[in-house]
């Protein structure tokens, strides 16, 4: 039985007074706006205590460092708002901005938390701070630091509305460098200026949008979804693909193309060559008709490639939506790495020749195959761990506590700067031991 985790303390971070708050409501972009219906983006942090300070000590540090950083981040102390007389949904900014801070203690030990293939999904997401977000106005942030046994937990709840995986950790690489102190300077500075996005009929499309998925605003209720589960019965587990595994990946991607006549001017990305071999075992644990389409949906961040470009320090959602679908015949057999990979950059080529897509993000493509969908989140370019050190070193390990549909797979850098970390989510724990099995046997490697 897992332990359960004791909040001890709420507390509030103000914006330091220096700061002035933008003036206007910041309002959201239609690439924004899905997800006012969909909004928690949540991720937990966990660093052994090794060579770390007192737990007060840490918690003074991670305070401290988080009000420095407002400084640069202040409409993450703000409400995200409902503007009756238009519409919109924006993030509204006063002086009187703060952040909540939650602290609590578990009985956990994190050297079994960080350890363990298989998440322990009771306590992970108790590490990260509860947040209403089902009615506007709502917090944009809020952060939670919890003392385990044998180390300590920092947890993020920020609003999906106002920010991508890429300005997430944007802001956790600012705090941490903050609270390791030394005075460096950040590598980006954050602009919330929503005027870089320049989309066709942006505000009237982000309407539409709220039209459609959140009908009652204020209120916000997710729109209802074909086949929802009980979310205690998920099973999740993280795999770390090294260099060579990724290198060896790529290459059987390649010979297997040139067998057949297939094969690319270059080898897959990285992305590319992790999410065919995982979209691969979806399709084979989940075990389709050979005849039903097998849909694999990713997010592409599409800063570099709008026109103009945006600001590379640009907090927000600058995301588009691709959208895969083959039969699920072709995901078995000896070409289906190359099927798999092969569709998949058909789709980022044309996704890159139209970075501002405007497809509807819940159509009936999606809605009706949503039990043969795999859903991705994150980048194997992501490097949360190696930004990550608060002054006590890397974590130990850091996931995503949001893994709640059958067939998620969630991507990020691994700890050691080079591979990739791979966590899937599914209901059956029988699918899951064949999709481990599927992996590795495609990976060339053992499952011990």
């Amino acid at each position: 039985m897992s332990s359960p985790v004791r909040i001890i303390d709420t507390s509030y971070v103000d914006v330091p007074t220096t700061t002035k708050p933008p003036p206007d409501p910041i309002k959201l972009t239609s690439m924004e706006a899905i997800w006012v219906a969909f909004p928690v983006l949540q991720h937990v942090l966990l660093f052994e205590d090794a060579g770390m300070p007192p737990f007060d000590a840490v918690l003074h540090s991670l305070k401290s460092s988080l009000a420095a950083t407002l400084a640069s981040f202040a409409p993450l102390a703000g409400k995200l708002v409902h503007l009756k007389n238009t519409g919109d949904v924006a993030i509204s900014c006063s002086p009187s901005d703060s952040v909540k801070f939650v602290v609590a203690e578990s009985d956990t030990g994190i050297r079994r938390l960080a350890g363990d293939e298989e998440h322990d999904l009771p306590v992970l997401k108790q590490l990260v701070p509860d947040v209403d977000m089902s009615e506007l106005p709502t917090a944009v942030l809020a952060v939670q630091a919890t003392r385990l046994e044998g180390g300590v937990a920092v947890g993020l709840t920020l609003h999906h509305a106002v920010a991508d995986g890429r300005s997430l950790w944007t802001f956790v690489e600012a705090w941490a460098a903050a609270c390791r102190g030394g005075g460096e300077t950040p590598a980006t500075t954050p602009t919330f200026d929503r005027s870089l996005i320049k989309l066709p009929d942006d505000e009237e499309l982000a309407r539409r949008i709220y039209q459609k998925l959140a009908p009652n605003l204020p209120l916000v209720t997710p729109p209802p979804l074909p086949r929802l589960e009980d979310l205690a019965r998920f099973t999740c587990r993280t795999f770390t693909l090294d260099m060579a595994d990724i290198q060896r990946l790529k290459q059987h991607i390649v010979h297997l193309g040139e067998s057949d006549g297939t094969s690319q001017a270059c080898p897959p990305s990285t992305f590319v060559a992790v999410a065919a071999v995982a979209w691969t075992c979806f399709a084979r644990c989940r075990q389709f008709a050979l005849d039903d389409d097998v849909l694999f949906h990713f997010l592409a961040d599409v800063r570099a490639r709008l026109d103009p470009p945006v600001d590379a320090g640009y907090f927000g959602v600058c995301l588009t939506r691709c959208l895969v679908m083959i039969p699920a015949r072709e995901l078995h057999g000896a070409r289906a790495l190359v099927a798999a990979a092969s569709a998949i950059q058909h789709e980022i080529r044309r996704m890159s020749g139209d970075p501002a897509n405007s497809q509807n993000h819940l159509g009936p493509t999606i809605m009706d195959g949503w039990d043969r969908l795999m859903i991705v989140s994150g980048s194997p370019g992501f490097r949360a761990y190696d930004i990550a050190d608060f002054g006590w070193g890397k974590p130990t390990r850091t996931e995503s506590t949001r893994m709640n549909h059958d067939g998620q797979l969630a991507l990020m850098g691994a700890r050691d700067g080079h591979g990739v970390q791979v966590s899937v989510s599914l209901l059956q724990r029988s699918q899951m031991d064949l999709f481990k099995s599927q992996f590795f046997e495609l990976l060339g490697k053992s499952t011990t």
